[in-house]
């Protein structure tokens, strides 16, 4: 993919000065954080900037090595070979995302081993062909180490093999100028839903599996935005995606309905 259209970010540390020095030392990059706090726009961002092709993969359960480096496929009367996103990166020098790396099944961190250490080698053992990555490829990878635990962890070895940048919400006022940039709605309105994120981010004792990420507050402006009432639009974009126990979502209207 191509990016033609520069993605709006807002930079809240080092992290373009981070991206841009491993893209040159050719050193494979995790992006550690919350769901919905920026990383995939943050690698769509930098991607335009260096004006690359980027290869997006987004993990789960069912991800194989297979899923990335390719497969044979049945193409009328012969059986031929078909590269998957990362043997397509690594032969065209592009970039390579695989968000939420640590879903994927155990093969994929096999097969990507290789790919970021110094050999940056891919093997396609079904061609018995090895692959070396030009300097123009780059390896990135996202995780949420907040609810990924167990056997979804990445090891150490793996992620020693990154340079690594950690990603948490924004300070709020930078959340309310993201808000704004990215919904089109009035700066009180945006004050209002940050200070909603906020609060909920900072009860704990609810134990939401996921709490609330900017990318459903710009959700809940861009509703506002377009005319639909301000309490409605915060409940269906902020509240209902984070729980289905009705006393959690009894207590987060009551909450809504008190701060907007």
């Amino acid at each position: 993919m191509i990016i033609e259209k520069e993605p709006y970010y807002k930079s809240v540390g080092s992290e373009e000065e981070v991206f841009e020095h491993a893209f040159k030392n050719k050193l494979p990059l995790l992006l550690k954080g919350p769901t919905g706090t920026g990383k995939s726009r943050f690698v769509e961002y930098m991607v335009f900037k260096l004006k690359k092709e980027l290869f997006t993969v987004a993990c789960h359960e069912e991800t194989s090595a297979t899923d990335l480096i390719g497969r044979y496929i049945i193409k009328g009367s012969e059986t031929v070979w078909q590269d998957g996103p990362l043997s397509k990166a690594v032969r065209n020098g592009a970039i390579i995302y695989l968000d939420e790396i640590a879903e994927a099944r155990p093969d994929v961190i096999v097969a990507i081993h290789s790919l970021t250490d110094f050999r940056r080698i891919l093997y396609l053992d079904k061609l018995g062909e090895e692959i070396v990555a030009s300097d123009e490829f780059m390896f990135i990878a996202s995780f949420n180490p907040g609810y990924q635990r167990g056997f979804k962890e990445l090891k150490p070895s793996t992620r020693q093999r990154f340079v690594s940048v950690a990603f948490e919400y924004p300070e709020p006022e930078v959340e309310v100028e993201i808000i704004k940039a990215e919904s089109g709605v009035e700066a009180d309105t945006a004050k209002k839903l940050m200070k909603i994120g906020t609060k909920i981010r900072n009860l704990t004792e609810l134990g939401l599996t996921e709490t609330v990420s900017t990318r459903l507050l710009v959700d809940a402006g861009k509703l506002i935005h377009t005319g639909l009432a301000k309490r409605l639009a915060t409940e269906v974009a902020v509240v209902e995606p984070l729980t289905d126990d009705e006393d959690t979502l009894a207590a987060l209207k009551d909450l809504v309905n008190l701060m907007i």
